[in-house]
């Protein structure tokens, strides 16, 4: 573990009995003390706090920065207005992800992309390769942040307790500075738990205050209506509930953004962007092949990189498998020809040398009520 980079919150999940892991470069919690089903419950119920302090976080400065990042993303930058986020992808010459991102507009001038942990590296070198003459600034501030997720119904109304801003007014994928607990933050109503929530964007140096006043302001506990701190386990269940991506799994440099279910982010008529011939050659030719959702009939859990099966003939892979607590089923999502992508379709998926019953159904697998 030596070598692993650490967010500001590493001794506080200690601390908190969390149990560290490698993941992508970083030692992070998986789980704490209560459990990676009781946490990601928790989240459906009432709040779950996630450290995301391992994301890449980039600002795009300049009178060209709209053009700038419409040019390298999938999404249409130019319909965004101030305090708007949109979540987006940066892809490559033959149409696939280089990674998954949100892109903030603070101003026509401003805009700041938050990024993946893993690619962090990566994307940046990808971005800055990728500046032609325009007029901008690019600024790797990743380490300058910490990112605190407070996700669940009881989200807001713990949130409120620290700062002025009203949050009721913050729409979905809308964003605001303000102040929480008297820290300069960046307060956004964004996350990837399937569940309202806001994700806070505060200096390095605040990560420690801002984390246990939001464990204690929610009255940090293990009965069943308080905040929990969350791990990565139950982060990874409430995402695969969702049926949202994750890059190295239903995302990657040979999977398009189309074949993942995220045509609604590919605006194919905005204009020039890096990939977009090759996207648009696949939709007109049509897709071979989809990701699906699809639900365990024999016992068993399919697992990430479990191959699928209709009959006996090999058809795909598993993106991302897994028990989905809240639902009370095994779940997961697959790749698979387009022929056998429809509603229903029986698959047999491999697990451990046994090919156990599946089927096909709809996603996302949970929706929470409006």
């Amino acid at each position: 573990m030596e070598n692993l980079k650490k967010t500001p919150l590493n001794a506080a999940h200690r601390a908190l009995g969390g149990k560290m892991v490698e993941f992508g470069g970083w030692d992070m919690p998986v789980q704490y003390t209560a459990g990676v089903i009781e946490e990601h419950l928790r989240v459906r119920r009432a709040a779950g706090l996630f450290d995301v302090s391992h994301m890449g976080e980039i600002w795009v400065e300049g009178a060209d920065a709209i053009a700038f990042v419409n040019r390298l993303t999938t999404n249409d930058v130019t319909k965004l207005v101030d305090g708007q986020a949109q979540y987006s992808a940066l892809t490559n010459e033959n149409g696939g992800v280089v990674d998954d991102l949100l892109v903030y507009r603070f101003d026509v001038d401003k805009l700041f992309l938050v990024v993946n942990a893993s690619t962090t590296d990566k994307d940046w070198e990808w971005i800055t390769s990728h500046k032609k003459d325009e007029v901008i600034t690019l600024t790797n501030a990743s380490a300058d942040y910490c990112q605190i997720a407070i996700q669940g119904p009881k989200a807001l109304e713990i949130l409120q307790k620290l700062t002025e801003t009203d949050l009721a007014e913050i729409k979905y994928y809308y964003f605001t500075t303000g102040k929480v607990d008297d820290v300069d933050a960046i307060i956004s109503r964004t996350g990837y738990t399937g569940e309202d929530g806001f994700e806070v964007y505060a200096a390095a140096d605040k990560a420690v205050q801002l984390w246990y006043k939001m464990l204690e302001t929610g009255g940090y506990d293990e009965s069943a209506d308080a905040v929990l701190p969350c791990g990565l386990a139950a982060r990874n269940t409430l995402r695969l509930e969702s049926a949202m991506s994750l890059y190295g799994h239903e995302l990657g440099d040979d999977i398009s953004p189309l074949e993942a279910n995220l045509g609604w982010i590919s605006k194919l008529n905005k204009g020039e962007f890096i990939g977009r011939e090759k996207l648009a050659k696949l939709k007109e030719e049509g897709l071979k092949r989809k990701l699906v959702g699809f639900e365990m009939v024999d016992r068993g859990i399919a697992r990430d990189g479990c191959d699928v099966y209709v009959g006996d003939e090999k058809v795909g892979v598993v993106t991302s498998g897994s028990p989905a607590p809240y639902l009370k089923k095994n779940i997961g999502l697959a790749f698979v020809p387009v022929e056998f992508a429809k509603v229903g379709q029986e698959i047999k998926i491999e697990v451990r040398g046994k090919k156990l019953a599946a089927q096909v159904v709809p996603t996302p697998f949970y929706k929470r009520g409006k």
